[in-house]
């Protein structure tokens, strides 16, 4: 038994030093609930992209875990787009922040967890101009003269990237 702590000890450990230069997360969570193989559960919803972030413990060895983004709703707008994190190239020095990082232990096997980290892209939004009246407004006429010019905003994007940690059991 105190060889089995021991281990999942080490194992913890080693998951959190292959990462240490992760910055700190802006969300703080703690490690989800155990998981069983074969059942689909959410790890968080993302409401500005309509996408929630599901997954799943698999048996099969070559790939343990499944994990996918899911739209909300066909009516859902968007108005932050979700991309692959390895796509992105996401990493504090290309200007990107470590937003979440999900937790999801295997329920037969507790040392081997799937590790789900969300990043977001920092985009500093200018506020629009004042009018003559000293007010910020936004003028439909403007903005869509501005879309068709091609001078549409920058808009936030989050982007995922999933990792199965620990040793697989037998």
């Amino acid at each position: 038994m105190l060889r089995s702590h021991m281990l999942l000890a080490a194992l913890l450990v080693a998951s959190s030093a292959t990462h240490a230069a992760d910055p700190a997360p802006e969300i703080k969570r703690a490690v989800a609930t155990p998981q069983a193989a074969g059942v689909v559960h959410t790890l968080r919803t993302i409401p500005e992209a309509c996408a929630r972030l599901e997954g799943q413990f698999t048996r099969d060895p070559k790939a343990p875990y499944k994990f996918a983004a899911v739209r909300t709703s066909e009516r859902c707008a968007p108005r932050a787009k979700l991309v692959d994190a390895a796509t992105a190239k996401a990493s504090v020095a290309s200007g990107w922040l470590l937003n979440d990082v999900i937790r999801v232990p295997n329920a037969a096997c507790t040392s081997r967890q799937a590790v789900v980290r969300v990043w977001r892209k920092d985009i500093k939004p200018l506020p629009p101009k004042l009018d003559a009246q000293g007010r910020s407004r936004i003028y439909l006429k403007d903005s869509m003269d501005a879309a068709r010019a091609g001078d549409l905003k920058p808009i936030p994007v989050f982007a995922t990237a999933m990792t199965v940690e620990g040793l697989a059991c037998k």
